[in-house]
């Protein structure tokens, strides 16, 4: 039930931080990256660590 929670965390803050965040702040199409947001606790962290352009 934890790890559900945490998981779940993660993903609603990564999508959050997708729709929020400029196409061009974003490493690849958006639309790719809600999905791969979607993939357990892997998508979240991919999309935090890699998904986002440094500014």
């Amino acid at each position: 039930m934890v790890l559900a929670s945490i998981q779940l965390s993660l993903a609603v803050s990564a999508w959050a931080d997708l729709a929020a965040r400029p196409a061009s702040q974003v490493n690849g199409r958006k639309g790719m990256w809600a999905v791969i947001i979607a993939v357990n606790f892997i998508g979240p962290i991919a999309y935090f660590l890699i998904g986002r352009r440094r500014s």
